[in-house]
Parts: C-alpha cells; structure tokens; sequence
C-alpha cells in the first residue's frame, strides 16, 4: 500500500467516524427542541412537550426500521419516487450492518428532526394520541419518500442536481409545512384570538412563554448540534471547515439583523424573536452549506433575520394562526428561501461546479447554467411542498375526524401535564402543592354522577357576621366564590352583566368532597389532596345578594360535585384609597 492509498483510507476512516458523530450530534438535538418549545410554553405543558419530543424519536425509530428507511433509501427505486422496502435489517443483519448501519442512524435522526418540528405549532391543545399517530405518519410514509428523491443516488430530484446539501427542503421545509396545516386544523389556544359576536378577530393576546432561559438553552444546544447537522456529510477537511463557517456566519448575522430591526420597530429588541432568528440563519444556509462563500451566508443571514419576523407576526396578527413557538416562521419560510438561495448563491469553487446566477453577474460566468440551476430548485421546493401538504392534509383531516385533534376546553385550561399525563406538575418542587405525604386511611372519593343537585353542587355558606353596625347604616356583603379554572371567564361575564363593576380574581388550591384526583409517578400513587381552583371576591350593596347568587350559581352548574362553593360575608365598611370614600360611594365606579 503507498503513501496515497493510506491516506485515501485514513480519511475514509475518519470521516466514517465523523459521520456518526455528526449523527449523534443532530440526535442531540433532539433535546434543543424540547428545550426550546418547553420554555416557550406555559408550564402546565412541559411535560407534555418533553414527551412529545421523546416519542418523536421513539417512534419513528420503529416506522424508519419497518418501512421509512426501505422507502427512502432502497437501490431500486421505482421510477426515482420511491424505493422498495427489502427488511434487511432484520433478514441480512451482517450485510445490513456492512452497507446501510451509518446511513440508516443518520437518516433517522434526520426524521426525527423533521416530525419534532411541529411540536411547538401545536403545543398545549393537542391530543398526545393524536400527535403520536401524526409522527408516525411522517415518518413511516411523508419524509422517507421525499428525501429519497434528494439523498437516494437514484431519486429524481438527485439526478436533476437538486442542492439541499443537509435538508433546509427535506427536513424544515416538510416540518414547517406539517406544522402551518396542524396549527390551522387543531385551531389557536384558548384566549389567544378575542371575537367579536359576528366572529371577528379584534384582539391578539400575547401568550408568553414560562421560561426564557431554557428556550434560550434549546437555542445553544441546536446551533451545537447543527455543526453535526450540516457538517456530517462532508468529505474532505477543506469542505467540513467551510461548512462550519457558513453555519457560523448565518445565524449570528441573522440575529443581529433580529436585534437590530425589532429594536428599531418595537423600540427594545425582543428576547424570544432573537432566539428564533438564530434558528432562522441556521434553517436558511443548511440547504447550501457546502456550496455558497461567507458573502451568500452573510446574505442569507440578514434576509432570515428579517423573514422570521414578518412572517411569525404576519401569521399571527394578520392569518391569526397560533404558533406558540414560531415553528412556521422558522422552519417553513426559511426552508424554502434557504432552499432557493442555494441556488442563487452557488459558487463554482465548490462542488457543484457552476456559480448561481448572482454570483453568475458578478463574476461573468454562464449566466444560463445558473438559471438552470434556480429553475431546479424551485422545481424541488415546489414538489416537496405540494408533497408534505397533500399528505399532511389528509393525514390531519383523518385524524380530526376519527380520533380528534384537540383536547377539551377544560383539559386544555387546567394543562395538558396533568390531563394527558397524569403529571401535577412538571415543575413539583416549585408548585403550590404540599410536598409532604401525610400516612393516613385512604378515603373513597364520592362517585360524579352527572345529576346532582344545585344546592349540593354549588354550596352557598354564610358566616356569622360582626354585629357592629355599618357607618352609613347600609348593608354590605362580600360574595366569596370557588370555582373550577374553566369556568372563569363565564362567571366574570356573568356577573358584570348584572351590574358587577369589580372584583378580585385569585389562583388558589383546595378540594371539597373530591378530595383530589388519584395521579401516579413512576406507577407510584401520588398524594393530589389539593386541586388547583379560582376565587373570586366580589362586595355588594345596591345589587341584592340573592341576583348575585342565582347569577353566580347558574354560571357555575354542570351537574357535577366540585362545581364550586360560595361564602356570604357581612361587611363592615369600605375605604377606597385613592379618594378617601367610605360605604356606599367606595363601591362605586367612579369615572373621573
């Protein structure tokens, strides 16, 4: 053996090393997403997204094993479409692992990327079944079939020259496409979208997400396993360092431009938008990581910072469609701008072998072969955009209609921790809930019936009152109702349509009868004796207490034990601070 064919072989080795190192890096990744999309949920969802991510993974490990790799990557492809499954791994497990082991682990975290994309889209309203069905649909027909037409020698999109060097059209564009159809088919959160009575969108709520920090920690953990993400596949030393480069260079160009222009329209530069431009710059250059110079990632950069902030508001103010965590600003617009600047930005110093057509102008190069170029990006953008929403549409409209996309109102309000999960709290030692387990007898919860009586569910309680009189000798009583979550926002209309001009709304925890709900952790029984609930204080004196009653009772019914409880306290005065009015007059909702 001479000294060049030792070399060919090293580097054979220690690239084939650094391919799989890369593929555990974009494995890695997986937990940047669960970061990511729990800190910019509310908390009462973490667990749930951290689940979610999980199975991503989990599942389609087990569609790409039976059918999405043979779908993908089989040497006979039918027409260039798609391969025919063969089972080798189970049937030719030695010749499986010779040919095809590197190749099936790096694509199936490729997958896993694509499926956990929509995720956030969808978080905190959809059913954990119905996202399990979903991700197993993607990865078992959706993706493996469109990447094989990129990545697969023999696809279609691959003998066309096709650039989509690590998946900015494979993986985000499908992803982001996934998740624009699930955030409009599951519908936004509850409170995110106020209507008018003819059904018009007249205010947009801010939804913040619990924790910024560790949104900001899943933004660090993906741009590291992004090195991986686009760099596994390189051959050489000279492409792997460039490859680094443009990785580098876009997303911190993306989000100064980030920085820059919500600092000049907002007046402060937005935290949580600039950690989606990061993501945005990496998304844009993945497609042409290996073919563009500093000067096409520096542009891509600027154009992604820009991008993800028109289209996360033009989604939300504008199409008024709920996306918690910007997944189709992020991924599915800079998917597809990031796949046809690739084909714009291409130079000829790489691999590819002819520049695009910018660079075609500035360096007066064949003007035409760029064009063709363009042309067949946008061809592949096209196909696999018009691919993924044929497919998810059914896939989606299937699901709604036979098992049900979204979780109730009422699981939906007290979190999809505890409803889906069985999970008070993914954050246990900061919650209001006692940490103590007390040894005590296990009391039977009394059976809901569905049927009980008013007075039973909705018990009204009067405290004995101080026999001091009142100043102004009128009569003032404080109404002090505890009711379910979900039933908030009906109560606070109810009573304000009766004249209520004010009252004071707390979270608090308690049970009654129910003596909690049974949950379990790790199979072990947990102690739930607190229920979290709503108080609300309101004072009366010209509306008689009875209306209050009725109103609030008729509000608060279902039929069920645990609808609620009211206390009726004698008042003895009321001082409003701001003017010095007492009785009567500090009640009032004094206008100047």
């Amino acid at each position: 053996m001479n000294v060049t064919e030792l070399t060919e072989l090293v580097n054979s080795e220690v690239f084939g090393i650094w391919f799989l190192i890369g593929a555990a890096l974009v494995f890695f990744m997986q937990a940047g997403f669960a970061m990511l999309e729990a800190g910019f949920c509310r908390a009462k969802n973490a667990g749930n997204i951290l689940m979610k991510n999980l199975m991503d993974f989990c599942i389609g490990t087990v569609c790409f094993i039976f059918l999405g790799f043979g779908l993908m990557m089989g040497e006979d492809m039918i027409c260039g479409f798609v391969g025919i499954p063969n089972l080798d791994i189970f049937t030719d497990f030695t010749g499986f692992m010779e040919n095809n082991a590197s190749s099936f682990v790096f694509n199936l975290v490729f997958c896993a990327t694509a499926a956990t994309i929509v995720s956030g889209a969808m978080a905190e309203r959809t059913k954990f079944s119905s996202y399990c069905i979903y991700s197993a649909i993607l990865s078992l027909i959706v993706y493996p079939i469109e990447a094989g037409w990129t990545w697969n020698p023999n696809g279609w999109l691959a003998n066309l020259g096709f650039i989509d060097f690590a998946g900015s059209a494979c993986i985000h564009t499908v992803g982001g496409v996934a998740a624009l159809i699930g955030a409009i088919m599951v519908g936004p959160r509850i409170g995110k979208y106020i209507k008018d009575d003819n059904g018009k969108v007249i205010k947009v709520n801010a939804i913040q997400g619990h924790n910024i920090p560790i949104g900001a920690l899943g933004c660090f953990i993906l741009w590291f396993g992004w090195y991986g993400f686009n760099g596994a596949a390189a051959t050489s030393g000279s492409q792997l360092a460039a490859i680094f480069l443009t990785t580098t260079i876009a997303p911190a160009v993306a989000t100064v431009t980030c920085m820059l222009y919500t600092w000049i329209k907002n007046g402060k530069p937005d935290v949580s938008m600039c950690i989606n431009a990061s993501l945005a710059g990496l998304v844009n250059v993945t497609a042409g990581c290996h073919c563009i110079d500093a000067a096409g990632a520096f542009a891509e950069g600027i154009i992604s910072g820009i991008v993800v902030v028109l289209v996360v508001e033009f989604l939300d103010l504008k199409l008024h469609i709920d996306d918690p965590v910007g997944a189709c600003g992020v991924h599915l617009a800079n998917g597809i701008i990031g796949t046809l600047c690739a084909g714009l930005f291409a130079t000829n110093t790489s691999s590819l072998g002819v520049d695009g057509p910018i660079y075609a102008l500035i360096h007066g190069t064949d003007f035409s072969a760029g064009l063709k170029v363009f042309g067949v990006q946008c061809l592949g953008i096209t196909a696999i955009v018009a691919w993924t929403s044929v497919l998810m549409i059914i896939t989606f409209s299937v699901i709604k209609k036979v098992h049900g996309l979204r979780v109730s109102r009422e699981e939906e309000i007290e979190g999809l921790d505890p409803t889906e999960h069985g999970l008070p709290a993914a954050y246990a030692g900061f919650s209001m809930r006692p940490q103590a387990i007390i040894e005590t007898a296990e009391v039977t919860a009394i059976p809901v019936t569905g049927d009980v009586p008013v007075a039973e569910a909705v018990e009204v309680k009067s405290v004995p009152s101080f026999t001091a009189p009142t100043p102004d000798g009128k009569t003032y009583t404080k109404l002090e109702i505890i009711c379910k979550e979900s039933k908030l926002d009906t109560l606070k209309k109810s009573l304000m349509s009766i004249g209520i001009t004010g009252m004071t709304v707390s979270h608090v925890l308690g049970c009654g009868v129910q003596k909690g709900r049974q949950e379990y952790y790790r199979g072990v029984p947990v102690e739930a004796s607190l229920l979290p609930k709503i108080q609300v204080d309101v004072v009366v004196s010209a509306i008689p207490v009875d209306k209050v009653i009725d109103t609030a009772k008729k509000a608060l019914y279902t039929g069920h034990i645990g609808d609620g409880k009211i206390f009726v306290y004698n008042v003895m005065n009321v001082v409003k601070i701001r003017t010095g009015e007492t009785g009567f007059a500090a009640l009032q909702d004094s206008k100047e």
